[in-house]
């Protein structure tokens, strides 16, 4: 198990480039499932999570092509089926929670898929039912088989429908849109999560020769089509990393240039950073965070502790929740942290506490952090990491902190943020790897 080694109270400077996003990259891999056709993916990162997504295609029998850093090519003309029932695609499937995407192209183009219960981060129950729900609905049959503890999915063909999504899903909504495309007739995907990844895979599969009304709206219209063509298409910068580097910018008093950053694509992150009194200039599609040695968190307007909450797009992304529970930390001021989607992500905030932080954690969905306006710093623990974005919350705050910390379990970071400790280095941060 590797781990960080991180010597906090180091300031950063200069200019730093998100790398592509994580989540979109997931939907608009399996995507090229959908065609015979070569598909090319530019800005595609470096990535675990991503990585084995593109093994696992491989291993199904997709000819895969790296020919610069950052892109693939992808050509789904052989797929190989019986792959499907091998020890081995469960392995790597159970670890992977994106390869559940596998179900609506494989299902949709083959009338059969086959897929375990996925893996991923630890942070509460994350049920599929929406997924399976709304393939259903276009004429899919499920089977879970106990013994395997798998799903079996068959159609002959499936028939466009009225979905009316019991919530707004994102990889739900990636996985029906993707299934639907090629099913006869008319679909109408009602509730429909509408996030910059979902608009980008829209987008794509347009491309490709999918007829798509509704982009960027809850209630998206599909005409199925035949067959769908190859396309090339380029991936979002990670929003997610873009709020992790405020983050990090404003806990460390760092000035710190984020590079080419889609702005208009960010929503409602940069606002909910400023709330936080932290100084966010746009410079054409940059980001520029000043050195701030304080920020002050603000009230509502009949002067209540501030919450903030994570909501379906366009509110605010819960993959950010947990670095601005962190960045609350050393704010003058306090905030409610509202935690709605998963019942686990709070959890990691014990360590935080440990560090010095004074965090009540209300229940499994709330904290109420009390800003200590860099009066306490935090103090160096050794932490291990549970998923993903608790882990770059640790990191955060190990950078902070007074002393060396140690992050263990930091392949959870790695599944998410790539070279982040190269990355990091250079521009000014002492990150060891072991």
């Amino acid at each position: 198990m590797a781990s960080f080694i991180i010597e906090g109270g180091h300031k950063l400077s200069g200019e730093i480039v998100p790398q592509g996003a994580k989540n979109e990259a997931l939907q608009v891999i399996c995507a090229v499932l959908l065609t015979s056709e070569k598909v090319t993916i530019h800005n595609i990162p470096d990535i675990l999570d991503v990585n084995n997504l593109i093994v696992l295609l491989g291993e199904m029998g997709v000819k895969t092509d790296h020919p610069a850093p950052g892109t693939y090519t992808f050509q789904a003309d052989n797929v190989d089926l019986d792959y499907l029932q091998t020890e081995e695609f469960f392995k790597k499937s159970m670890s992977l929670r994106g390869s559940v995407m596998l179900v609506g192209p494989l299902v949709a183009r083959f009338g059969y898929a086959l897929i375990p219960k996925p893996g991923g981060d630890k942070i509460g129950r994350r049920r599929l039912d929406t997924h399976f729900l709304g393939i259903q609905k276009l004429g899919a049959d499920f089977q879970y088989d106990a013994e395997q503890q798998a799903y079996k999915v068959k159609s002959e063909k499936l028939q466009g429908a009225y979905i009316l999504l019991d919530e707004a899903s994102v990889t739900g909504t990636a996985n029906i849109l993707m299934a639907s495309v090629l099913a006869e007739g008319q679909t109408t995907i009602y509730n429909a999560a509408c996030e910059p990844y979902l608009q980008q895979l829209t987008k794509m599969l347009s491309r490709m020769g999918a007829k798509i009304n509704g982009l960027a709206s809850n209630r998206l219209t599909i005409e199925g089509v035949e067959n769908l063509h190859g396309c090339d298409h380029t991936i979002l910068p990670d929003m997610i990393e873009v709020g992790s580097f405020i983050g990090m910018a404003a806990m460390t008093s760092s000035e710190l240039r984020i590079k080419n950053v889609s702005y208009s694509d960010l929503g409602i992150i940069p606002d909910a950073f400023r709330k936080f009194g932290i100084t966010v200039n746009q410079e054409n599609d940059d980001i520029l965070i000043p050195a701030q040695e304080s920020y002050t968190i603000d009230t509502f307007i009949d002067g209540s502790i501030m919450t903030i909450a994570d909501a379906p797009w366009p509110g605010l992304t819960p993959d950010l929740l947990s670095v601005f529970l962190v960045v609350a930390t050393q704010a003058n001021g306090s905030v409610l942290i509202h935690q709605k989607m998963f019942e686990s992500r709070l959890f990691f905030v014990d360590k935080l506490i440990d560090m010095g932080a004074q965090i009540i954690l209300c229940d499994p969905h709330r904290a109420t952090v009390i800003g200590s306006a860099r009066r306490y710093p935090l103090r160096a623990t050794n932490m291990v990491s549970p998923d993903i974005r608790a882990g770059i919350a640790m990191l955060i705050a190990a950078m902070s902190a007074q002393g060396t910390s140690r992050i263990h379990n930091i392949d959870q970071i790695d599944r998410g943020y790539q070279d982040i400790d190269k990355r990091l280095n250079a521009l000014g941060a002492r990150i060891t790897r072991i």
